[in-house]
């Protein structure tokens, strides 16, 4: 007898400890506001490509007309 009174015991404090630590966690957890905006678009790279490459040929251009002195 006395041990079917020790587990009954037990267990409701487990469901009792259970209990208060779930309330306390789901009272306890902060309000999750907006969600956040999406990011930005990716920026095209076109126009610097393209520059580039002009520029690179006009230095290979220049470098090779007026190096012929060598």
């Amino acid at each position: 007898m006395k041990n079917n009174q020790t587990t009954r015991t037990i267990i409701l404090a487990l469901l009792l400890l259970v209990s208060f630590t779930s309330m306390a966690l789901v009272q306890g957890l902060p309000d999750p506001g907006p969600p956040p905006p999406p990011p930005p678009p990716g920026l095209p790279i076109d126009g610097g490509v393209f520059m580039g490459i002009v520029v690179a040929i006009a230095y290979g251009a220049k470098k090779t007309l007026f190096n012929k002195e060598k």
